[in-house]
């Protein structure tokens, strides 16, 4: 052990502060840490607790409506008789609406098993360990990648006439220029809140925002033939 090393002794009851091998422990001193607030949870109890309150309440709000009001089903499926339009489920609504634009192959194969890889895999990048933001290094240069990605998507939309896909596209391309022109000392709280997502919350707020274009689009929009309709008129 060098001999250079200063030794001071002390009053302190925070070990986090003062990590010391040896203490005395007075009357009016408590060796216990002080608890201060962190920005981690425990998986258990904390996060255990939180999914158990979320799931009964949702549980007890599901079994209330279902008490309350009876599901909207139709008679009973007539093979010599089929509906115009034959309508998927509510959350297969989306994926029937991509099978009215691309081919079979590549919108009920190709696309849904590109989408779910995407989300298992982007949150494990490297840029999501932190969960920093997007553009907190190397902004210009991710702005440059984010344009020309969001161009190549758009002219792959607009190739196959998906109209309804593109717009929510071209919405969140508008935002993460936003965001990209901000910094965590903007004057606007919601810069400032856009400035610090990572690439995993742009990608499933593009995700969320199409499946919710698509399942609303082939609920309320299609008519017979699969045709364009305005939910106000018959």
């Amino acid at each position: 052990m060098s001999d250079d090393k200063d030794f001071v002794a002390g009053f302190d009851s925070n070990a986090r502060k003062a990590p010391v091998r040896v203490a005395f422990v007075t009357r009016r001193t408590s060796p216990q840490v002080k608890v201060a607030d962190e920005d981690q949870v425990m998986t258990h109890p904390g996060v255990f607790l939180r999914v158990a309150v979320a799931v009964e309440l949702l549980t007890i709000a599901l079994v209330t409506l279902a008490l309350a009001w009876d599901a909207p089903l139709e008679g009973l499926a007539d093979p010599m008789h089929t509906p115009n339009p034959a309508k998927a489920p509510w959350y297969f609504l989306g994926l029937q609406e991509l099978l009215h634009y691309f081919p079979p192959v590549l919108a009920g194969v190709l696309i849904p098993t590109l989408v779910v890889l995407a989300l298992i895999v982007i949150p494990y990048f490297n840029i999501n360990i932190q969960a920093e933001s997007l553009w907190a290094r190397d902004g210009a240069k991710r702005l440059r990648i984010v344009v020309v990605v969001a161009v190549a998507l758009s002219v792959f939309l607009a190739f196959f006439d998906v109209w309804v896909a593109l717009v929510p596209t071209v919405i969140i391309a508008v935002v993460m220029f936003l965001a990209a022109r901000s910094s965590s000392q903007s004057a606007s709280a919601m810069r400032r809140w856009l400035y610090s997502k990572p690439l995993s919350f742009w990608i499933m707020t593009w995700f969320l925002a199409e499946a919710a274009v698509l399942t609303a689009v082939g609920t309320f929009f299609r008519g017979p033939g699969w045709s364009w309709v305005w939910p106000w008129r018959s």
